[in-house]
């Protein structure tokens, strides 16, 4: 089975978390045929911080000037994927660091002037996946994208694991995160929701935030042919086999 999984920033960032999910993520590749997507927003943040630049956001989203730009390629591409590739191949994998300038695995166009240098992803090739996995590598993609006029966008990491999702034509997309799954009006968690459901909670202001983002993103993924999205919680030891098996945690977003 073709699995798509992302790993948020916030996962990355201690190292006890990092390394008990390579071994876990690990694991899994042996069986599964797994690309993993990842974040960093988290050491950005830091990142920006120790340099004296002030992170401002619209909407979620980072505004990107040329000077953040720059740490993001630097952050995303670099440090964060290099501890996270280090960390799969320490559990014995056999990572591969990529991010969608990569093979142009990613294209995006501006998602808004104002934004600064903010992508939409618009086009995805997973031939360069295809191949990896193949060969028994595993990619590990940073959320950074671009597009054949040497552009370079920051992209937010959900829609970057959708856009891989779709081009890799996975069957399962699964969001590793900080909470337990998607919750309903009286903030039960629940189990499963169908695309109308979800659109639902985004509707009735119950989903926000966050998890609106993650909900949109699984609607688009679902959109693309991609047969399930999972959102579960990442702190939970052995959650990347509980996924794997369709053990009763998170929440599942089907069509």
């Amino acid at each position: 089975m073709r699995v798509v999984i992302k790993l948020g920033g916030t996962l990355l960032d201690a190292v006890e978390s990092r390394e008990r999910l390579a071994q876990e993520i690990t694991a899994a590749a042996e069986t599964e045929q797994v690309v993993v997507v990842h974040g960093g927003g988290k050491q950005m943040t830091r990142f920006l911080a120790e340099r004296g630049v002030e992170s401002r956001f619209v909407n979620g989203l980072r505004i990107t000037t040329p000077e953040v730009i720059d740490a993001v390629v630097k952050v995303f591409a670099g440090s964060v994927n290099a501890q996270l590739v280090t960390a799969l191949r320490a559990a014995g994998a056999r990572p591969v660091g990529l991010s969608g300038l990569s093979a142009g695995l990613v294209d995006a166009v501006q998602l808004d002037p104002d934004l600064g240098q903010v992508g939409r992803p618009v086009s995805s090739d997973g031939r360069l996946l295809e191949i990896l996995v193949r060969e028994s590598y595993l990619p590990v993609v940073a959320c950074v994208a671009g597009d054949a006029h040497g552009a370079i966008f920051n992209v937010n990491g959900d829609q970057m694991a959708v856009a891989c999702a779709a081009g890799y034509r996975a069957e399962r997309l699964i969001f590793l995160t900080d909470v337990d799954g998607v919750h309903d009006a009286s903030g039960k968690t629940t189990p499963r929701l169908t695309v109308t459901e979800a659109e639902a909670l985004i509707r009735d202001g119950i989903a926000t935030g966050g998890m609106q983002a993650k909900l949109e993103a699984a609607v688009s993924a679902l959109s693309q042919k991609v047969l399930e999205v999972l959102i579960a919680p990442g702190a939970v030891h052995g959650i990347v086999g509980q996924t794997l098996t369709k053990g009763p945690i998170g929440t599942r977003i089907v069509p």
